[in-house]
């Protein structure tokens, strides 16, 4: 990629005015950790929050990309500019993402109002990627008045959702029965919507009152997550989805990503971790090593040798 100083300026500018282009190629800097990249948000971050941001979340099978395309269209009547952001799995040969979600979304693509860009989860835990939070603020510099962010669909440990999106819509699909039990202490205890999607199923009906029951026993709370029902496939109920999230932005709606100064420390610190993470694992040095053999012989505990793997990272500036 172009490293001219003037490069970040000229992506500003281009997606100011709304060029793909320029918008895909501030995504990819930003993903892959470039200069330009930190450059670009530098440059951005005070005019950031004004975007909406609404996370997808569920287990697989639950038909998300599928719903989240019928969202697109509902949200496009009103005349909403509208970024997603889908994260896939990685592809074990490229580390690329699986594009499965961005195909389901098709019927957009050639929609100016609309941007989606798959990204990969590189095996990062919690639904996410490491550069989620900075790809929606991408969007946010961009223009566009809602962000969805779409996980991958991992199961009972996609909470990190909660902290980037103001509505986490969690869709479950009929049937899902003594799941709901595996997974309530993770997704379902996020949730701000829940969606039964494929209701045309008769299981459907248990579905939702078993959602139902589990949010009798939550603690109270001002705003009181509903269980709505969509078939995405035909667009059934989408639109009160929609009004769903209008209704929870207008009851709780604050300003979510500038002032709530704990989300944003959980999010520094999972990149923090992340950071690292890659600086112990990819480091090969001899401090690293007679560290672990330490380790293996008993001379160390797993938290002193944590403790020690630490600062020799932090003293990694490379």
């Amino acid at each position: 990629m172009d490293s001219r100083p003037d490069l970040a300026t000229a992506l500003i500018a281009g997606m100011a005015a709304g060029e793909r282009r320029a918008i895909a190629r501030a995504i990819t800097a930003v993903e892959n950790d470039w200069a330009e990249g930190a450059a670009l948000l530098r440059a951005v971050y005070s005019d950031l929050g004004r975007a909406r941001v609404l996370g997808i979340t569920g287990p697989p099978g639950a038909g998300k990309s599928t719903l989240v395309n019928a969202l697109i269209g509902e949200l496009r009547k009103q005349g909403k500019r509208v970024g997603v952001i889908a994260v896939d799995p990685s592809s074990p040969i490229s580390g690329g993402a699986v594009l499965g979600d961005r195909i389901r979304m098709g019927d957009h693509t050639a929609d100016e109002g609309v941007f989606i860009r798959s990204l990969a989860s590189r095996g990062h835990l919690g639904g996410l990627c490491r550069s989620a939070a900075r790809v929606v603020d991408v969007l946010d510099a961009a223009g566009f008045d809602l962000v969805i962010l779409e996980t991958v669909g991992a199961g009972q440990s996609e909470v990190e959702i909660a902290d980037i999106a103001h509505t986490r819509i969690v869709v479950c699909p009929p049937g899902l029965g003594d799941d709901i039990q595996a997974i309530k202490a993770g997704i379902l205890e996020i949730a701000d919507i829940f969606v039964v999607n494929k209701s045309d199923s008769p299981l459907a009906d248990r579905t939702e009152r078993e959602l139902l029951a589990m949010l009798s026993l939550r603690a109270e709370a001002a705003w009181v997550p509903p269980v709505l029902r969509t078939v995405a496939t035909t667009g059934v109920g989408v639109q009160r989805l929609a009004e769903a999230i209008e209704a929870h932005h207008a009851q709780v709606g604050v300003d979510f990503r500038g002032g709530a100064l704990p989300r944003l420390k959980r999010v520094l610190a999972s990149l923090a971790a992340d950071e690292l993470r890659a600086r112990i694992v990819n480091r090969s040095s001899p401090e690293l090593e007679a560290l672990c053999l330490a380790l293996r012989q008993g001379e160390l505990d797993y938290r002193e040798a944590a403790l020690r793997a630490l600062e020799i990272a932090a003293a990694d500036r490379e």
